[in-house]
């Protein structure tokens, strides 16, 4: 058993390894001691497996909150432990317990990026939606990469074009942070290709941080080089002169060939979870990649028409 007495008042009575004993506190003493750092936390975010099923067997309460609200599930999932978030949803911890910068057990397996902790609290019935317009489960997956963690987000529920104020989509934030493969998982997911931050969109991030492979991207899943920020900019007024994204820019004003509007289309159709509805078409296998901008887009591309004068 970890020996982890930090911030607790030396005047409780103590236990073993000189932690409070919990049996042996007042109501008083159990009100004041929810303001200190436990050994259920400690135990909890250094995945400390043995020593949690001690303490909880013990009579630790498994909700025992900090004074920010934070409670031993927001360790275990913050540190990327399942087998300690398991144990603590075995004896009640609240799934969806939120602490005062308003995070969640979920929000916080979305920062460790533990897939299977965010599985974990899903299926035991873990709101994959946002309590507030700070934060959200799969705003914060987007902007640190966790592409399965949002396939799993988006899988139970999770609003994929949800808009927050400071931060904009979950795809701007991608986009912001040159998260490539996690923009692509959420346009393949079905996300609006030009909702971004207020008038800002995606692509004018792409211009802006100069990025071709970001814009390409964008451009393949439909988006509108034309849209205007606040500024009344187009993405490529953002471009410097000697720029060669220019160029790229140019070539996508010309009009899309019916092939990509037929593939847009189809893909406005399928809503959601697109990748996966796309895979279980009856259709020949050139045509699915095709539908899921696979490599062979281009040699498909190389038979029909040039598409631009």
């Amino acid at each position: 058993m970890d020996n982890e007495q930090q911030g607790m008042n030396p005047s409780k009575p103590l236990g073993q390894a000189g932690t409070p004993d919990i049996r042996n506190l007042s109501g008083s003493f159990m009100r004041d001691i929810v303001s200190y750092w436990s050994p259920v936390h400690e135990a909890a975010i250094h995945g400390r497996l043995l020593s949690l099923r001690h303490l909880l067997n013990q009579g630790w309460p498994v909700n025992l909150s900090t004074e920010d609200h934070v409670s031993p599930l927001h360790e275990a999932c913050l540190g990327g432990h399942p087998s300690c978030a398991s144990i603590l949803l075995m004896h009640g911890a609240q799934v969806n317990a939120m602490s005062t910068d308003w995070h969640t057990p979920l929000f916080n397996a979305c920062i460790s990026g533990s897939l299977d902790c965010v599985n974990l609290l899903l299926q035991n019935g873990a709101s994959p939606h946002s309590e507030s317009d700070l934060a959200s489960p799969i705003h914060e997956a987007a902007k640190r990469g966790h592409m399965e963690c949002i396939e799993a987000l988006v899988a139970y529920g999770a609003n994929i074009n949800h808009n927050i104020s400071h931060l904009g989509t979950p795809l701007y934030l991608a986009c912001e942070k040159q998260q490539l493969a996690c923009v692509k998982k959420l346009l393949e997911s079905g996300a609006d290709v030009n909702q971004g931050k207020d008038l800002d969109s995606p692509l004018h991030v792409a211009a802006r941080m100069y990025s071709e492979e970001l814009a390409c991207l964008l451009m393949d899943f439909g988006a509108n080089i034309q849209a205007r920020n606040a500024e009344g900019k187009r993405p490529v007024d953002l471009l410097p002169p000697d720029s060669p994204l220019i160029k790229l820019f140019l070539q996508r004003e010309g009009p899309s060939s019916l092939m990509e509007l037929c593939r847009l289309r189809i893909r406005q159709c399928f809503g959601i979870q697109q990748h996966h509805k796309i895979t279980e078409l009856i259709l020949p296998d050139t045509l699915k990649q095709f539908l899921l901008h696979l490599n062979c887009v281009e040699e498909m591309d190389s038979e029909t028409p040039a598409k631009h004068n």
